[in-house]
């Protein structure tokens, strides 16, 4: 698979999706709820549609695992390679008329991502990146490469606008030095870190992995890493495409989140997103 020409195919959905979410966000919408008590709009299904047969068209036979596909019930069988899609990551963010919410494609591939576009309609701002390859951002009409940036001595942090907890907040200050932290909603906060603009992103609780693998897959590219609680790598294919938690850094081994969590059967409701 020639990664480099899909993450072009993947971008370009992912902006045909925004379009769509901002021609509903023109003309308003309803909000409905979900089983899971999360909400969902329109807008989350028309972007999803138009991803989904974007990629039948730009890899056609790979699986497509995508948010609201699931929550009606509809999981296609898949083996090693497969989609992680997220058409409308941020939806509260949404929702309340905020900025933070995008449009994720991610690639995995034997449980890691390998390619992923973070797509934010409401500023035209695009992050992609092909691991192994390099990230970047494209935004007002230019393209330049990202790189996280070496660890600093007084830590900066990007955490949930909505799913912030106390595990969050204890971790940041024993585990992270009692570091600051901006509250951003969506993948973007993977970003934030994949342009060297923070150096550690910490999520005390549950998400879905198509929340995460697009953004993880920008970060890996740009030199970060994502930890699992357990403190290895973060990998993808777990039972309902949960992950417990995980912690994001520009590429230093952060301390193990696992002891700042709750007890998690890892049942019951899917997670809400980022």
């Amino acid at each position: 698979m020639d990664r480099a020409r899909l993450v072009e195919a993947l971008a370009e959905a992912a902006r045909e999706a925004g379009e769509a979410i901002q021609q509903i966000v023109r003309r308003g919408f309803d909000v409905e709820t979900k089983a899971d008590r999360s909400p969902v709009t329109e807008a989350d299904r028309a972007a999803e549609l138009i991803i989904l047969a974007a990629l039948a068209r730009a890899a056609p036979g790979v699986p497509v695992i995508a948010e609201e596909e699931v929550a009606a019930g509809r999981v296609p069988t898949h083996g090693d390679t497969y989609f992680l899609v997220d058409p409308l990551d941020g939806t509260k963010e949404f929702v309340r008329g905020g900025t933070d919410y995008t449009v994720n494609i991610g690639l995995i591939e034997h449980r890691q991502p390998t390619a992923g576009v973070v797509y934010a309609p409401a500023t035209l701002q695009l992050h992609a990146g092909v691991v192994g390859t390099g990230a970047w951002l494209e935004a007002d009409g230019k393209r330049e490469e990202i790189r996280t940036r070496s660890r600093s001595e007084l830590l900066t942090a990007v955490a949930s606008k909505s799913h912030l907890n106390q595990a969050t907040i204890d971790y940041l200050e024993r585990a992270a030095g009692g570091c600051g932290y901006a509250a951003v909603g969506s993948s973007l906060k993977f970003c934030i870190v994949a342009e060297g603009e923070a150096d550690i992103y910490p999520r005390a609780s549950p998400t879905s992995e198509w929340d995460t693998a697009a953004g993880h897959a920008v970060l890996l590219a740009a030199g970060g890493r994502v930890d699992g609680p357990d403190g290895n790598s973060l990998h993808y294919g777990k039972t309902a495409f949960v992950n417990r938690a995980f912690v994001a850094t520009s590429g230093w081994k952060p301390p193990r989140l696992e002891p700042y969590l709750e007890p998690f059967a890892g049942g019951g409701n899917l997670p809400e997103g980022l």
